[in-house]
């Protein structure tokens, strides 16, 4: 009783830290993100050159990084549930 206790104790801080985190990772994201000026005369029709081909990653950055965060806490909760249930034995 008491090690399922503490279990869910450590997974409530667990997700409080990964929730800070994410939270402290994006604000630092919004704060860098600001556009650099060019240098030079602006081009005759406003915009730059064209992308190159393909899909950028830049784009979708923030997808893959929710993802990876996912993945890692899956894995980890699992390897600590097999750690547990080999204990057990």
């Amino acid at each position: 009783m008491c090690g399922n206790l503490l279990f869910l104790t450590a997974m409530k801080v667990f997700v409080k830290t990964i929730y800070f985190l994410f939270i402290f990772l994006f604000g630092m994201m919004t704060v860098f993100a600001g556009t650099v000026p060019a240098s030079g005369p602006p081009s005759p029709t406003g915009k730059g050159p064209p992308p190159p081909p393909g899909l950028p990653i830049d784009d979708s950055l923030y997808i893959l990084v929710v993802v990876a965060l996912i993945y890692g806490c899956y894995i980890v909760t699992k390897k600590q549930i097999k750690s547990k249930t080999l204990n057990l034995h």
